[in-house]
């Protein structure tokens, strides 16, 4: 009786289990309403990208438009706190994001659309993985909370100072940053799947504070706001090449 019951329990925890499977901290459930939360996506992507001028459409640029259009729906499954399907978009998102620079750079599809295009889609994939941190790992950040908070200071005071010199935000592109930003989804996809590491958070943490920095330090600098500043030492360089110029 006790085996047979045992044989029945076993069964029905494999049954339970069937089409769940184990990523890191993650559970990945293929259940019919995730699918159609894709599905539903999916369309909605689909028709936004009916507004857009066709003149524009490189893939470069497609791949921020993406970001930027799929900013709600990411948000939405971070407040309804479904962590499965939240993570995979934002995964996504932070794959495009390295693919737009690549592919820009490889084919020569630069330009300064596409530059502040970019820059603009980076903020709101940044703002969905702060909020995903929040809403998901409260518990693991929560003894660094005072410099997680610190960090987002810094994170908008660039915006919050080039919009009051110049009334745009920037789209720098500096050296700096990139760094930083593979750091931070170095750090989030590891948060996500294995779990929380000081020594990375700290990392993490150093990095992004001094490119932050160094992209306010740019503004102030900088006469005009322009793209693809690299970093300080090429804006100093160029202001003192113009200023020389002059003379």
């Amino acid at each position: 009786m006790n085996l047979a019951t045992s044989g029945e329990n076993g069964n029905a925890k494999k049954f339970h289990n069937f089409g769940r499977n184990k990523l890191g901290s993650i559970t990945l459930t293929a259940k019919p309403e995730y699918l159609s939360d894709f599905l539903l996506t999916g369309l909605y992507l689909s028709f936004m990208a009916r507004f857009i001028d066709k003149s524009i459409l490189t893939v470069p640029n497609l791949l921020s438009f993406y970001r930027i259009f799929s900013f709600p729906v990411v948000l939405y499954f971070a407040l309804a706190k479904n962590e499965s399907v939240y993570f995979i978009l934002l995964l996504i998102n932070l794959i495009t994001d390295v693919l737009d620079g690549f592919i820009a750079r490889k084919f020569n599809l630069q330009s300064e659309f596409g530059a502040r295009l970019d820059s603009f889609a980076d903020i709101g994939m940044y703002v969905l993985a702060f909020v995903g941190v929040v809403c998901f790992k409260a518990i693991e950040i929560e003894p660094y909370m005072i410099s997680f908070y610190l960090f987002l200071l810094f994170f908008v005071l660039p915006e919050i100072v080039s919009f009051i010199k110049f009334g745009s935000f920037p789209s720098l592109h500096l050296y700096s940053s990139k760094i930083g930003g593979f750091l931070m989804g170095g750090f989030f996809f590891t948060l996500f799947i294995v779990g929380f590491y000081p020594l990375f958070y700290y990392i993490m943490f150093a990095v992004g504070i001094l490119s932050f920095l160094e992209e306010i330090i740019c503004v102030l600098v900088l006469a005009e706001l322009k793209s693809n500043a690299k970093g300080l030492y090429w804006v100093l360089k160029n202001k003192k090449g113009a200023y020389e110029l002059t003379l």
